[in-house]
């Protein structure tokens, strides 16, 4: 009798470029909820105590981008992983700079939780809506003013659109005015769970929301909030039926199958 091995594992390591260890630990709660394939190992890993503790402006972007990325070269740490979900909702130039370093098997496969999120909810949004005549959105509800442009600006460059264009799909982005640190203490959670709400509903408002994207990692655990207000505006049977996504989840999910393909089709 002969065997063969047929599968690989697939490690993944999912970075938190801020110096909070209770947002990772955070991701991490979202991570034990999932339902992971077998053969996929899943890591995280928080940045260093130079990195900023919450990322709210590209300030922050930029700075926690150079203390991982030097952190992650010097250590050599990235060369025991497939695959790396940078856990920063934002257009993260660490998405961009770590896809050319050396994996456990070759170049690593990178994408981030932004990335993750947009390609999941478009995939999801392919059926007709109810009335079979409007489109199907999905917009996002995120922490800071600053993330409204910015994550807007992220969509219609990642799409291949400009500010010019209408992208009919896209219900834009709605800010709370928190910090992601906001979501992990030092905030009266009745105010979280009112800023939130508030928040979804302008993004509801646009009509035809039928998946509202969580645009910051620090809001892990928080989708009874927005599911609320999905069935406040919608009524029970069709809020019930609005996605709300977790782009740590969609990440897992999306590089599991990167991984896969890149290992089927390239020589």
């Amino acid at each position: 009798m002969t065997t063969n091995f047929l599968r690989r594992s697939t490690r993944i390591l999912v970075l938190n470029p801020n110096s909070s260890a209770s947002m990772t630990h955070g991701v991490e709660e979202t991570l034990h909820g999932i339902d992971i394939p077998e053969g996929v190992e899943i890591y995280t890993y928080t940045a260093p105590p130079e990195s900023p503790a919450s990322i709210n402006d590209g300030d922050d972007v930029i700075n926690s981008c150079n203390v991982v990325y030097k952190n992650v070269t010097d250590s050599g740490v990235l060369q025991q992983y497939d695959a790396v979900l940078v856990a920063c909702y934002s257009v993260h130039p660490l998405v961009e700079a770590l896809a050319g370093l050396q994996g456990s098997r070759g170049k690593l496969v990178v994408t981030g939780i932004f990335e993750a999120s947009v390609l999941a909810s478009l995939s999801l949004l392919v059926t007709p809506s109810m009335d079979g005549v409007s489109p199907r959105k999905w917009g996002i509800v995120t922490t800071g003013k600053f993330w409204e442009a910015h994550l807007t600006e992220g969509v219609n460059k990642f799409l291949g659109t400009n500010s010019q264009s209408v992208n009919v799909k896209f219900a834009g982005v709605q800010s709370t005015g928190m910090t992601a640190g906001d979501f992990h203490g030092g905030v009266d959670p009745a105010v979280i769970r009112q800023k939130l709400a508030d928040a979804t509903n302008r993004l509801l408002d646009q009509g035809n929301v039928d998946c509202v994207v969580m645009g910051c990692a620090g809001m892990a655990g928080l989708e009874d909030i927005i599911r609320a207000a999905a069935i406040e505006k919608y009524g029970s049977e069709q809020g019930a039926q609005v996605l709300i996504m977790d782009g740590v989840k969609a990440g897992i999910g999306l590089l599991e199958q990167m991984v896969q393909n890149k290992r089927m089709f390239q020589a």
